[in-house]
């Protein structure tokens, strides 16, 4: 490591970094893909996951949509150069450093010509549906999948 790399290494360890990515991906009829996590049970949720330290967003983003759908997003995930803060809760903080209460989110979309067949990962979701937008917006469980749904729906 050199002297001007960001002194990570003991947190890449030790800590979860508090940045995340959340993935939209919708059908161009206005489906929206939506997957109940194993854990807690009935929470709905798009593509989520956090970064890695040294990893960008938007490799965050294709990783996760990857490990979470089997989908390869290629050139078609969208960065919208959004997103939102929110507060690490405090069941999910002894993940983070100590000093660490708030998470950056950033926001992508991928659209796809039509429904997709999905690989869940069974430790990490229950099962996907494919919902129309106003009934993804109702389902999502975080106030921030909600709004990007509703956003997305709005500007479509």
């Amino acid at each position: 490591m050199s002297a001007s790399e960001p002194q990570t290494e003991g947190l890449e360890r030790r800590y979860k970094r508090p940045e995340s990515v959340l993935i939209l991906v919708c059908t161009r009829i206005g489906e929206v893909l939506l997957m109940e996590r194993t854990r807690p049970h009935g929470f709905w949720q798009s593509v989520t996951g956090s970064l890695h330290w040294g990893e960008s967003a938007p490799a965050a983003a294709a990783r996760e949509l990857t490990e979470e759908t089997g989908l390869d997003a290629g050139h078609r995930l969208l960065d919208l150069r959004r997103g939102e803060h929110f507060p690490i809760i405090p069941p999910w903080r002894a993940r983070y450093a100590p000093g660490a209460h708030v998470n950056r989110e950033h926001w992508f979309m991928l659209e796809l010509a039509s429904r997709r067949t999905i690989r869940l990962d069974p430790a990490e979701h229950r099962q996907c549906r494919w919902l129309n937008a106003e009934q993804a917006a109702r389902r999502a469980s975080s106030w921030t999948n909600r709004k990007l749904i509703r956003e997305w729906m709005l500007n479509r």
